[in-house]
C-alpha cells in the first residue's frame, strides 16, 4: 500500500514536470509577440500592440483580433490581408470604435486601437496570424477595465437588546475589480461576510454590516468602515458612531443629609441618560402636592427655604419614546443649628493672660535674687563666709586675721590685681583654694563705698584698714628698704622694678604679679 502511494507521487510529480516544460518551449517557440496586461479606465482609448518580428521560412498570410469574453464568446472584431486589406466583422461589442493604427497596416505591425473605452470591453484580446507551414500563430493581451467604487457607510438605529443586530452597513458601489471591506471597532460583536452583486455594465457592489448585541453602553461607541480597492491610493475610511435607544436611566443628586430650617437655596438635579432625547422631566412628591417654597426649572428643584413642608419625599421621572425611568430622595428636616459660640476665644484669651502672668512673675523673681546675689557680694567678708583670700576681706579684715586662721596671722597680705586693673576694668580680684582667678563684673572697694550700701561697722571697719595702711607705709625694718631703681643702672644692684612692693615680713610681692 506505501509503495502504490509512493509511485504514485512519483508519477503525478513526473507529470507536472512535463507539463511545465511544454509550457516553457511554447512560451519560448511563440512568435508573436504582444503585451499580457493592459489596465484603462471607462471613456478612454485603448491601444493593443503585436508583431512578428521574424517570420523566417513561415509564410504570413493573414492577421486577426479576436475578443473573448470572460464567458468564453469569441468574437472577430478586426482582420487584415495584404491583398483584401482591412475589414471589421458585424456585429461586434466594439463595432465602429476599432481601428488599425495604421492607415497601411502590415502583417508584421497590425496595431489596433479602440476608443471610448467600456467596462463591457474587459476580456481577452487574441492577435492571431494564418501561416504556413507552422499554422496559426498567436499572441494573448488581458484587458483590464477598472471602476472606481462609490464607497458609504451608515449607522442602523436599533433598540438595546439581547439578540445580536445590524447596528452599521458599509457599501463599495460600482466598482471594477470587486473592493475589499473591514471593520475597525472596540465593541463586541462581528462584521458580516462580503455580500457582492454583479451589475449590468460588469462593475461590481461589495456590502457588508456589522453585528451586536446592543446595550445601553454602547450608544455613542466608535466603529469604522475601511474600502480597500485597486483605483484608491490608499484606503478609504468612514468614522461613525453606534446609535442604541435605551429608555431613560435616572439619578438624583444634591442631598447631603443637612437640611435644616431656615437654611436658602438648596438644590436637587436630576441627571439622565437615554435614547432617544430629548425626553420630558417631571418633578412629584408623594405628599401629592408641591411645597410653596418648591421652584422647578427643566431638571432642577430649588427649595428657596427649607421648613416643615419640604420633609417629604421628592421623585423625578423621566419619560421618552421607549419608556420611563424614576428616581426619588427622601428629606429628612432638622432643627437650625446653635449659632456659633465665642467660649473657645474666651478660654484662650484667658490661657494666654494666665502664661503672661506667669512668664512676668518669673522674670520678676529672676531680677528680685539676682540683685539679692549682687547685695550679697558687696558685703563680700560677712559672717560664715571663710573664703581665704576674699578680695573684700583683705579689704574690710576678716574674723580669720584675728584668730590666726585667715591667712597665718599675716594682716600684711597684699592687694593682688591682675594684667588688667581694677580701677581700669572695673573687675576684683577673687582668690580660690590654692590659687588666684580674676573675677569679672564684681564692685570694687570704692564702688561700694560710693555705693551707699555698707552699713556703719563696716564703714568703721574700712577706715581701721586705712589706718593700717598708711602704717605699713612708715614701717621700717632690720632689712633695707627697697628702693625703685632707673632702668639704666646695673641690674645686679639692691634696687627693684616699680611694680615690686615691700612686705612686712621683709619680703617682696609684684602688684601686677598673678600668683597661682
Amino acid at each position: 500500500m506505501v509503495r502504490d502511494r509512493g509511485s504514485c507521487s512519483a508519477a503525478a510529480l513526473l507529470s507536472a514536470l512535463l507539463l511545465l516544460i511544454l509550457t516553457a518551449r511554447g512560451l519560448l517557440a511563440q512568435k508573436v509577440k504582444v503585451e499580457p496586461e493592459v489596465v484603462s479606465y471607462p471613456g478612454q482609448t485603448v491601444i493593443l500592440r503585436c508583431q512578428f518580428p521574424d517570420p523566417g521560412q513561415t509564410q504570413l498570410t493573414q492577421v486577426s483580433w479576436i475578443l473573448e469574453t470572460s464567458a468564453g464568446t469569441r468574437t472577430n472584431i478586426a482582420v487584415f490581408h495584404p491583398l483584401y486589406g482591412v475589414n471589421y466583422p458585424t456585429p461586434s461589442p466594439v463595432q465602429g470604435r476599432v481601428s488599425f493604427t495604421m492607415d497601411s497596416p502590415s502583417l508584421e505591425n497590425p496595431t489596433i486601437q479602440i476608443t471610448d473605452i467600456a467596462l463591457t470591453d474587459e476580456g481577452r484580446y487574441i492577435c492571431e496570424y494564418a501561416a504556413y507551414p507552422t499554422g496559426n500563430e498567436k499572441g494573448v493581451t488581458s484587458l483590464i477595465i477598472l471602476a472606481k467604487p462609490k464607497n458609504s457607510a451608515s449607522t442602523i438605529t436599533v433598540p438595546a437588546g439581547t439578540s445580536p443586530v445590524a447596528v452599521a452597513r458599509c457599501e463599495s458601489a460600482n466598482g471594477r475589480p470587486p473592493a475589499t471591506i473591514s471593520w475597525i471597532t472596540s465593541v463586541n460583536g462581528n462584521g458580516s461576510a462580503l455580500v457582492k452583486t454583479d451589475n449590468s455594465d460588469n462593475t461590481v457592489t461589495v456590502r457588508s454590516e456589522y453585528f451586536l448585541k446592543p446595550t445601553p453602553d454602547d450608544n455613542g461607541k466608535d466603529i469604522s468602515c475601511v474600502v480597500t480597492h485597486r483605483t484608491l491610493d490608499k484606503p478609504e475610511s468612514f468614522p461613525m458612531k453606534l446609535v442604541v435607544q435605551y429608555p431613560p436611566q435616572v439619578q438624583i443628586i444634591g442631598y447631603d443629609n443637612n437640611w435644616y430650617i431656615g437654611r436658602t437655596n438648596v438644590v436637587l438635579t436630576c441627571q439622565y441618560q437615554g435614547n432617544p432625547n430629548p425626553p420630558t422631566v417631571n418633578w412629584k412628591v408623594s405628599s401629592g402636592w408641591m411645597p410653596d417654597s418648591v421652584e422647578v426649572a427643566q431638571n432642577k428643584l430649588t427649595v428657596r427655604k427649607v421648613d416643615d413642608s419640604v420633609n417629604t419625599t421628592f421623585i423625578c421621572e423621566v419619560t421618552n419614546s421607549l419608556g420611563t425611568g424614576k428616581d426619588q430622595v427622601t428629606v429628612f428636616i432638622r432643627e437650625a443649628p446653635m449659632p456659633p459660640s465665642n467660649v473657645g476665644v474666651v478660654v484662650g484669651a484667658v490661657i494666654g493672660s494666665f502664661l503672661a502672668l506667669l512668664l512676668v512673675g518669673a522674670l520678676i523673681g529672676v531680677l528680685i535674687t539676682r540683685n539679692r546675689r549682687q547685695q550679697q557680694g558687696y558685703r563680700g567678708n560677712s559672717k560664715g563666709n571663710s573664703a581665704p583670700y576674699d578680695s573684700v576681706a583683705r579689704l574690710f579684715g576678716s574674723s580669720g586675721s584675728k584668730n590666726g586662721t585667715g591667712n597665718h596671722g599675716n594682716n600684711n597680705a597684699p592687694i593682688y590685681k591682675g594684667d588688667v586693673g581694677l580701677s581700669e576694668k572695673s573687675g576684683n580680684i577673687g582668690l580660690h583654694q590654692g590659687g588666684v582667678a580674676l573675677v569679672e563684673n564684681t564692685p570694687t572697694a570704692q564702688d561700694i563705698l560710693l555705693s551707699g550700701e555698707l552699713d556703719e561697722a563696716e564703714r568703721r571697719k574700712f577706715d581701721e584698714l586705712e589706718e593700717e595702711d598708711e602704717r605699713y607705709d612708715q614701717f621700717s625694718g632690720s632689712g633695707p628698704i627697697l628702693q625703685l631703681r632707673p632702668h639704666d643702672e646695673d641690674p645686679n644692684s639692691a634696687y627693684l622694678d616699680d611694680d615690686m612692693e615691700s612686705q612686712r615680713d621683709g619680703s617682696i610681692i609684684s602688684r601686677t604679679a598673678v600668683y597661682v
